[in-house]
């Protein structure tokens, strides 16, 4: 499953329309999670049946295409589920209870509701919402796949304006030569990777350099919001919408930037190397860390990590994920536990004599673990499905983990 992504072009009332099929689906999501709740027996299939009940009582519930429904239905059952999971599987901490959507973002049909045009250029949604013709910019070329390769489609609404993304049920293995090369990578705040060879990737730091920036915008947007509008339940100014849309495009441009760094550096690793060694970090516990949150956030590790296996997967190479504990403080070479504080950056052990960086000494380290478990990886690190496969369903943030550059 692979994922195309078009900037579309319309009307004012055409975009208007897209927000309304947008709050439509929220609304039915948010419509099947309650159902769900009262009715804790029910299942995928009731979610689903039950779309057809709230499209005749709500009028505009029934102006969205049927199977748009549908899928908004799945979009609230994939959070059951995935709670049912966690709760089976007896995970740390919370189970992710599922919540009430309040700031959707996108709107997916599957199969019907829309019609490309014969150029493959635009794109026409039939339902009763009103969207009609929309023209798809873009660079992919839509003319290599069939229409019954394409199994969803979505409507996105970002800050610098509208997309239309398009699910292709395609296999995307591609056949490539042995490298004969094996490599383990350590991830850090200091370098992005350093591997077992003492390669290091510097840290892009995207965040950090346009902190000055954001924080500018932030506090143009704050000036312009008006807490007695609030009170009285009125709209805000246009300028305030002004100036927050100019502050969401900022953060919109950091992140596009820091995707495309960890898509590039994966691509590279994977196309070097037959097997690939990593850390298995629990992410969402490093950032609970008041000091470093914002530093893990900006570094992007689990990004790196979804594109990673993403690209073993296509080009057949193993990606293995290894338990991050001690890599720091094991000696590669006897190893012997040293112990040391984040301060420490070059490992030296005291049994053996022998000094590395701290990093490329923990890159080691993951290196030996990933092959000496290589052998009997039965399961995926992050569940029943590596993060790759994730693509058929999207969230409602509209955002997709396969979806590839170009030049990839």
């Amino acid at each position: 499953m692979i994922v195309y992504e078009f900037k579309i072009k319309g009307k004012d009332k055409q975009y208007r329309a897209i927000d309304d099929a947008i709050r439509t689906s929220q609304f039915i999501q948010n419509k099947a999670l309650r159902y769900w709740m009262d009715n804790k027996n029910a299942g995928r299939y009731d979610l689903n049946k039950y779309c057809a009940v709230l499209a005749n009582e709500f009028p505009f519930a029934d102006e969205l295409n049927s199977m748009a429904r549908q899928s908004a239905a799945e979009r609230a059952w994939s959070a059951i589920s995935r709670f049912d999971n966690n709760c089976k599987k007896k995970v740390k901490g919370r189970k992710g209870y599922p919540k009430f959507k309040k700031n959707c973002r996108s709107v997916e049909y599957k199969t019907s509701g829309w019609k490309l045009s014969q150029t493959r250029k635009a794109i026409t949604f039939s339902d009763k919402k009103g969207i009609g013709s929309l023209k798809l910019k873009g660079t992919y070329d839509l003319n290599y796949y069939e229409i019954k390769q394409i199994k969803r489609v979505r409507l996105v609404r970002r800050a610098d304006g509208y997309y239309a993304q398009f699910a292709i049920d395609v296999n995307v293995r591609v056949e490539t030569q042995p490298s004969g090369q094996v490599v383990g990578i350590d991830l850090g705040l200091k370098y992005f990777i350093a591997d077992n060879k003492g390669n290091v990737e510097q840290s892009p730091q995207f965040y950090r350099k346009s902190e000055k920036q954001l924080n500018r915008a932030n506090r143009k947007k704050s000036k312009k919001y008006d807490p007695k509008k609030k009170k009285a339940k009125k709209p805000q100014s246009t300028n305030y919408h002004k100036a927050r849309n100019r502050y969401a495009r900022k953060h919109l441009r950091v992140s596009r930037q820091r995707k495309e760094y960890c898509k590039r550096v994966a691509y590279s690793v994977i196309q070097s190397n037959d097997l690939v060694a990593y850390e298995d970090l629990n992410v969402k516990g490093l950032v609970r860390n008041r000091h470093l949150a914002k530093s893990i956030s900006d570094i992007g590790w689990s990004t790196f990590r979804s594109w990673l296996e993403y690209f073993g997967h296509k080009y057949g190479k193993v990606t293995v994920a290894v338990p991050p504990h001690n890599t720091s403080q094991n000696c590669s070479n006897c190893g012997q536990k040293v112990k040391k504080s984040l301060s420490t950056r070059t490992h030296v052990c005291p049994y053996c004599g022998y000094t590395e960086d701290r990093d490329v000494n923990a890159a080691i380290n993951i290196l030996k673990l990933g092959l000496s478990t290589v052998g009997h990886t039965g399961t995926y690190v992050w569940g029943d499905l590596p993060s790759w496969a994730i693509g058929a369903n999207l969230s409602s943030n509209g955002e997709s983990l396969n979806q590839e550059s170009q030049w990839l």
